[in-house]
C-alpha cells in the first residue's frame, strides 16, 4: 500500500474519532506528497525513498518549530507541533538507536579509509544514503564528526 493510501485510511480514521491534530498532520502529509508530484510534473506515485525524505522533512519542521516555541516560552504552541510530529512519525520506519548508528558509521570509514574531517563528505554521502529514514541527518553527522576527530 502507498504512502498516499496508508494517510487516506488514517484520515478517514481521524475523522470518525473527531481527533483534530491527527487530522491536522494527516492533512500536511496529504499536501506535501501532491506538491512533490506536481514538482516533478509527473502524476505518478513518489518513489519509497522521496516519500521517507518528505515524511521526514515534516517531522523536522515540526520539532524546529517546537523548539523555537519553547525558546520564547510558548509550551502552549510547542506541544500541539511536538503532537504533530509524533502522528507523522508513525509513517517513518522504526528509528535506529545510536548505538546502531555509530556501528554502520564505524563500517562505513572502516570501508572508505576515511582519516579525518576531510572525508567527512565522503562519510556523510553513504551514511545518508543507507540510513535514509532510519536516522536524522542531525544525529548522523554528530557522530561522523566524533568518529572522524
Amino acid at each position: 500500500m502507498s504512502l498516499q493510501a496508508k494517510v487516506m485510511t488514517a484520515m478517514k480514521e481521524a475523522m470518525k474519532a473527531k481527533d483534530t491534530n491527527a487530522l491536522t498532520s494527516l492533512r500536511a502529509i496529504k499536501s506535501a506528497i501532491l506538491l512533490a508530484q506536481t514538482e516533478s510534473g509527473a502524476k505518478e506515485d513518489l518513489s519509497e525513498d522521496q516519500e521517507l525524505k518528505l515524511l521526514q522533512k515534516l517531522v523536522k519542521q515540526r520539532k524546529d518549530s517546537a523548539a523555537i516555541f519553547t525558546e520564547q516560552g510558548r509550551e502552549d504552541l510547542a506541544q500541539p507541533e511536538l503532537d504533530q510530529a509524533k502522528v507523522i512519525e508513525q509513517f517513518l520506519p522504526e528509528q535506529l538507536s545510536e548505538e546502531e548508528i555509530e556501528k554502520v558509521i564505524v563500517d562505513i570509514i572502516a570501508k572508505t579509509g576515511a582519516e579525518g574531517m576531510k572525508d567527512m563528505g565522503k562519510v556523510m554521502g553513504m551514511a545518508s544514503g543507507q540510513l535514509t529514514g532510519k536516522a536524522d541527518g542531525k544525529t548522523i553527522s554528530t557522530i561522523v564528526k566524533a568518529k572522524l576527530s
